[in-house]
Order: structure tokens, then C-alpha cells, then sequence
């Protein structure tokens, strides 16, 4: 048995879902107070991914404050104004083809706050 407390604990369990990094307990019943990720932060990231769609490149929108009909009709908006077809996945806006510009401008007429993200 190991004495040193820093090596003591479960190595792999799916019993509790996400455990906080800072007190070793599930997050539901975090005692640290610590929240490690905000899900929003009133940015709207707009990202270019070709992973996984065999080079073809589309542009994502994170971290919109919107969800349901709200954000399809969004979605749909945004889509027609880049002449492109697209899908509305988990809260995430993707926009075949590489149009991050226009969406940012877009989105800026909006009032949201726009941002390009990744490299």
C-alpha cells in the first residue's frame, strides 16, 4: 500500500461523471467552490475545422446564448447570407466552407461579440 496521499484514490471510475481536478469530488458535490469551465462568457468564437470531414473545411459558432427555434432561425439567417448549406449541432451553428469574415460581421450587426478563434 502506498503511505503518500498524493498517489491515493480511484484511478478510473464512471460511478460519479465529471470529477473537479482541484478537490478529487464529483461536481455536483464540489466542496472547493472552484468552477473550472464557465459555459459562456458572452464571446461568440468562430473557428475553421477540416478534421474529420475528409479536407473539407466549415466554419463553427460557439458560444452563443441561444438555444431551440432561437437559434435555428440564426443558423438559417447566417447560412443564406453565406450561400451555403450547414447544420445546427449541440448548441453549435456550422457553416460549410470557410466564410469566418462574413459570419463575424454578421453576427457583429447582431450585437454579439464576435471573435475569430484557433490558428
Amino acid at each position: 500500500m502506498l503511505n503518500n496521499k498524493k498517489f491515493a484514490g480511484i484511478v478510473y471510475s464512471t460511478d460519479h461523471g465529471t470529477i473537479c481536478p482541484a478537490c478529487n469530488r464529483p461536481k455536483d458535490k464540489c466542496s472547493c467552490g472552484k468552477k473550472s469551465v464557465q459555459k459562456n462568457d458572452g464571446v461568440v468564437r468562430i473557428e475553421r475545422h477540416t478534421k474529420g470531414r475528409k479536407g473539407k473545411g466549415v466554419s463553427i459558432i460557439t458560444g452563443l446564448p441561444l438555444d431551440g427555434d432561437e437559434l435555428k432561425k440564426l443558423g438559417k439567417t447566417l447560412k443564406q447570407k453565406c450561400g451555403t448549406g450547414g447544420t445546427i449541432k449541440d448548441g453549435i451553428i456550422e457553416v460549410q466552407g470557410d466564410h469566418r469574415d462574413t459570419l463575424k460581421l454578421e453576427l457583429e450587426k447582431l450585437g454579439y461579440k464576435a471573435k475569430l478563434a484557433g490558428g
